[in-house]
């Protein structure tokens, strides 16, 4: 019979510990070895959970890299540095934004109501303002994974909104979404005083929404949900590109992105760092979960990830090649996002051929929204709706559709009949219908009078120029075209000397 465990060279167990094995042959030789004290392997097990976390965040902001390259892939060369301007402001103003207040509101004292929660409730978050309550270096990687979540959220709204809004007004948006409106979904549905959450539990441990709460494992919600809507709400308010919805296929040719390259790196990109968003979810690679560890439910939880997006990607590239007659890269690149997005809430509590399932209907929720905002005449230039709003809604309804009961104890430890009754797709059709509100609501508060105060959209003439010209300065070159610049737009109301146009022209 073998035996397993941790041991020390040292008599006090404390020390140079490390996994070892003994059967009857060699039990023994090992009698200088002491067995390691729980505390040592408690220790060596927080350890192991903050380097996983750590690591996932990390993938998680090497996102920013896929969403940079995505987008100025997609716009058009004038508009280049500006695009990713926006990412670098999402990164790092949302760092601010969220280490002073925002974390706070979604986490507050991160305490259940049986605990000493403070003025935290069931709608918001309060305390630790700028980390001040971490006054032991154990909770910084949360904090950190966080960041990187709200980083994603925000930068999901600058492709809906790409070509025509002005710096000033994203930087707004930027500080009251990772400040607020983002911060208030992730109390909601994370924090364990958050009305929709699954381990929300009032005084007599009743749950809000009953049996298993709301369940999004990693986001379809919380995060693509918000940033999906959130772009809606900005396209339509501002409006489309000039011209963008012009007669002929050659008006969307001059609107078409610069660089399927870029696209396509960036989408990779994407899909490896969702292995950092879902996985990661697990917050933690020793623990237990279910009957087995942490770290077999994120390889799971990876399996189900790559199978849904794969599905998706699949499946709008036959339909792209059956209505559209060809292969079309960007559509299918839109179809690899799409089926990630849908998987993100259930990724945990379903199997591989649910995840199958939830990808293929993911396509489908993809396609369906792409072409209801081209009949609405909506512009969103990076489709970040149908692809983060729409199949993040999906998402959110395949739990109660696909989720088992074995895996749902697996991951949050409940055992009940919620799958059955249809207790848990009611839950979840509450968490999308409050979402979705709170998200339309507050976005129409910011975009709306920033538009009616003239805040929000540049001038047809920056807009034609070129954002990297009026923005930022940047001399803009395609072809034989170059246009210069000596000031910005918003500073040059004046003669229009301040500006060097060449011979061929004001690029379109």
């Amino acid at each position: 019979m073998v035996q397993c465990f941790y041991a020390s060279t040292n008599a006090d167990g404390a020390t140079g510990f490390k996994y070892m094995c003994v059967n009857a042959s060699n039990v023994t030789d090992a009698a200088g070895i002491s067995l390691a004290t729980t505390s040592v392997t408690d220790s060596l097990s927080s350890v192991t959970d903050r380097i996983w976390i750590l690591i996932c965040g990390i993938f998680v902001f090497w996102m920013q890299a896929g969403f940079a390259m995505l987008e100025a892939g997609t716009v058009r060369p004038k508009h280049t540095n500006n695009i990713l301007f926006k990412n670098l402001i999402d990164a790092t103003l949302g760092a601010m934004c969220f280490w002073l207040l925002g974390y706070s509101f979604a986490f507050g004292r991160n305490r259940t109501v049986s605990e000493d929660h403070g003025s935290d409730n069931e709608f918001i978050g309060s305390g630790n303002f700028a980390l001040q309550n971490y006054n032991e270096d154990t909770q910084y990687h949360l904090w950190f994974f966080q960041w990187a979540f709200a980083s994603a959220a925000s930068t999901i709204v600058s492709g809906s909104i790409a070509e025509r809004c002005k710096l000033e007004a994203y930087f707004m948006y930027t500080i009251l979404l990772t400040t607020f409106v983002y911060p208030v979904v992730v109390h909601w549905v994370w924090s364990p005083t958050g009305w929709l959450s699954p381990t929300y539990t009032d005084e007599n441990g009743e749950r809000f929404l009953k049996q298993n709460g709301f369940i999004d494992f990693a986001g379809s919600g919380v995060v693509h949900i918000t940033g999906g809507f959130a772009g809606l709400v900005g396209a339509i308010t501002i409006g489309p590109r000039k011209g963008f919805f012009g007669h002929g296929q050659n008006v969307k040719a001059q609107f078409k992105g610069s660089n399927e390259l870029l696209c396509s790196l960036g989408v990779s990109i994407l899909w490896m760092g969702w292995y950092g968003f879902n996985c990661g979810s697990t917050l933690g690679a020793s623990g237990i979960a279910g009957n087995g560890t942490q770290m077999d439910l994120a390889s799971k939880v990876a399996v189900c990830t790559t199978i849904s997006g794969a599905a998706s990607t699949l499946a709008t590239s036959l339909f792209s090649r059956l209505y559209l007659g060809h292969y079309d890269l960007s559509f299918c690149l839109n179809g690899v996002l799409s089926g990630l997005v849908s998987i993100t809430a259930g990724c945990a509590v379903v199997e591989p051929w649910g995840a199958l399932m939830i990808g293929l209907i993911g396509s489908a929720f993809y396609i369906a929204a792409h072409y209801t905002l081209d009949l609405c005449k909506i512009d969103d230039p990076l489709d970040a709706f149908s692809v983060h709003g729409a199949s993040g809604v999906w998402g959110c309804l395949a739990v109660g559709i696909f989720a088992t009961r074995s895996n749902i104890k697996r991951a949050y430890g409940f055992d009940n009949d919620a799958m059955i009754t249809g207790n848990q797709l009611r839950n979840q059709f509450i968490g999308v219908l409050a979402i979705t509100s709170w998200v339309i609501f507050m976005a129409t508060m910011i975009f709306v009078p920033l538009s009616f105060f003239g805040m929000l959209r540049v001038s047809q003439k920056a807009e034609k120029m070129g954002l990297d010209v009026a923005e930022h300065g940047v001399p803009w070159r395609h072809g034989q075209q170059v246009v210069d610049v000596q000031m910005s737009e918003k500073k040059s109301q004046r003669p229009q000397s301040n500006y060097a146009v060449s011979s061929a022209g004001v690029a379109h």
